[in-house]
């Protein structure tokens, strides 16, 4: 199935570029577009795409704000924020609005394909220094039971590869460890995000820290046990 797409930017041009790159896919395709962030939280309500690309500074809603409702109303969608600043307090805050990532205004098309693409597949868009930092802010408060968003109780097989996610694994790396294809990975981290109603690594491990299934200790490790055959 082709990843569908919603853009949102309020300079036309961007928009058309934005669009030219991502319907040349034959993996993806563009369900609508926005002007404004209004707009953006309407069509993302209305339309559920599985990748919203947003720019941070628009007129009546700014990216920020539609990050939190949209998360709200649609929270398998993903948000890949394309902003002009990289300043790790800004992009913190993004992060915890529910953004699955960001890219710089710089960046090729190339790389947005790919972003959206490692998205889709359960990778991470993040550098992983972001990836500590977005995690040690995440457990300066106590959480809430009514914020807790998970469905239905991870299996043992599943509270292990979020260890590994944790680590700072790829699929790839994970597939290696646990002894499976990347298929099956890939299906195990959708399954996981399906539970957990987020649409990213970053947002999983964010639940995932605050409800206790893995610990900042958890994080960067590279001595986590073999594969232990479950």
């Amino acid at each position: 199935m082709k990843t569908k797409i919603l853009v949102a930017d309020d300079h036309p041009l961007v928009r058309e570029a934005l669009i030219r790159v991502f319907s040349n896919q034959k993996d993806m395709e563009v369900v609508g577009e926005a002007a404004d962030g209004e707009e953006a939280i309407k069509l993302a309500s209305q339309l559920k795409p599985d990748v919203l690309v947003m720019d941070i500074m628009m007129p009546k809603i700014d990216g920020l704000q539609a990050s939190r409702k949209i998360k709200q109303m649609s929270p398998s969608t993903a948000i890949l924020i394309l902003t002009a600043y990289d300043d790790d307090s800004y992009v913190l805050g993004l992060l915890e609005a529910g953004a699955a990532g960001y890219l710089m205004k710089s960046a090729r098309g190339q790389d947005l394909v790919e972003a959206v693409r490692s998205i889709r597949a359960g990778e991470s868009v993040l550098h992983p220094k972001i990836i500590e930092k977005l995690l040690r802010r995440a457990v300066t408060g106590p959480v809430k039971v009514e914020e807790r968003k998970i469905k239905e109780p991870l299996t043992a097989r599943e509270k292990e590869m979020l260890r590994l996610v944790a680590a700072g694994m790829s699929n790839k790396e994970i597939a290696e460890r646990l002894c499976l294809s990347l298929r099956t990975v890939k299906a195990h981290l959708s399954n996981i995000f399906n539970k957990m109603n987020v649409a990213s690594r970053s947002e999983a491990l964010v639940e995932a820290l605050k409800v206790g299934l893995i610990t900042l200790d958890d994080i960067g490790r590279e001595d986590l046990p073999e594969n232990q055959g479950f």
